[in-house]
């Protein structure tokens, strides 16, 4: 006597499967993309107080801030400027958007082309 025993799954079963599989990814992708957009933000906004930071040491040790150009300001920093996740790029003034029009002050405003709103960074010789 055999027994014949079908093993498997039926179509109806696999189908809920991707149902339920497609609803959790239609649920949890929105969420992974802002979480990423998040942490660009705040890594911009971190690289950019970093310097803000090595501008201000230049200013208090010369009484200017730097130049974008400037070779001090570099090796302050380790050689480069930090990248800016937001755009990918390191140019000072195109990616961090470093400005010294104002006297006395440097401000920083990260280009924020892939990430959130980010707003700007001033440092002052004598706040």
């Amino acid at each position: 006597m055999k027994k014949s025993l079908k093993k498997g799954f039926t179509l109806i079963e696999l189908l809920v499967v991707v149902l339920i599989l497609g609803i959790i990814t239609a649920v949890a992708l929105p969420a992974y993309m802002s979480s990423i957009k998040d942490a660009r933000t705040k890594t911009a906004v971190a690289n950019a107080r970093i310097i803000a930071t090595a501008a201000q040491q230049i200013a208090v040790r010369t009484g200017t801030y730097p130049a974008a150009a400037d070779a001090g300001l570099l090796a302050d920093l380790g050689g480069t400027l930090p990248l800016n996740p937001c755009t990918n790029g390191s140019a000072l003034v195109a990616d961090w958007g470093y400005d010294i029009s104002v006297a006395g002050a440097a401000t920083l405003v990260p280009v924020a082309t892939n990430c959130n709103a980010i707003a700007s960074i001033t440092v002052k010789i004598n706040p």
